[in-house]
């Protein structure tokens, strides 16, 4: 395990400037793609195809720039990058709105259906801030590898290998400062999974008024998800 500061530049990956595997973030698009697809028609905003095929038009651009590591970032990545996953968000946020207004003024009888929807704008809100916050934290995926940690734009978020370097040595010795650790897709997938289940922040802190707000934001929205959308289907099925 590194010790030093000069063992890190030589021995951690992302000093090998190799770059975050690109597959892990086409999966997890994907995934929301496909999630969206089989949404029940009553709570898409446009033809079925449409929202989707727009997200594969902004995602092939993308994976042609970087398509097995994440290594360059020009303007047009960047907005590309950041739209596709704000379409995202904008058509699962719409999605949830239109599910709740199905139950509070339509009325309806299938709580079957609507249990699944429901399963599916939840699971959708994990995937999709999860890769907001991959997105923007300290610059970006690509910003967090390539640049050396002195140029790293200001955190959004404060993991907790951020503040191990005081700990025993084999918690110390992975925190960012022994082993100039970065977080991945995992690590932010994680902290969206957390604060969708406890609607906070558990061990990794926001720092900046735009992670608070999109903390915010999804917890509200999973909060609304689990309570009344949920607890409305069930009901319904009994």
């Amino acid at each position: 395990m590194p010790r030093t500061r000069a063992e890190a530049r030589i021995r951690h990956p992302r000093h090998q400037r190799r770059g975050e595997a690109r597959l892990p973030a086409v999966a997890a698009i994907v995934s929301a793609i496909a999630l969206y697809l089989f949404l029940p028609q009553q709570l898409l905003i446009a033809p079925r195809y449409v929202v989707p095929a727009l997200e594969l038009v902004l995602l092939v651009p993308l994976v042609a720039i970087n398509p097995q590591r994440l290594t360059r970032q020009t303007r047009t990545f960047r907005v590309l990058s950041l739209t596709l996953v704000a379409v995202i968000a904008a058509s699962n946020l719409v999605a949830l709105g239109m599910l709740i207004h199905e139950l509070v003024f339509a009325g309806v009888q299938d709580g079957r259906s609507l249990l699944v929807a429901a399963a599916q704008v939840w699971l959708t809100n994990i995937i999709v801030f999860g890769l907001a916050y991959w997105e923007l934290d300290r610059g970006g995926p690509v910003s967090r590898t390539q640049l050396p940690r002195a140029e790293l734009p200001l955190a959004d978020f404060r993991f907790s290998q951020d503040e191990n370097d005081d700990a025993v040595q084999e918690v110390s010795a992975g925190a960012s400062g022994a082993s100039d650790w970065v977080p991945t897709l995992v690590d932010y997938l994680y902290v969206s999974v957390t604060n969708s289940t406890a609607f906070s922040p558990t061990d990794t802190m926001p720092l900046s008024t735009r992670a608070k707000l999109l903390m915010s934001v999804q917890s509200v929205s999973a909060l609304l998800t689990s309570l009344l959308v949920i607890a409305r289907a069930v009901s319904v099925l009994h």
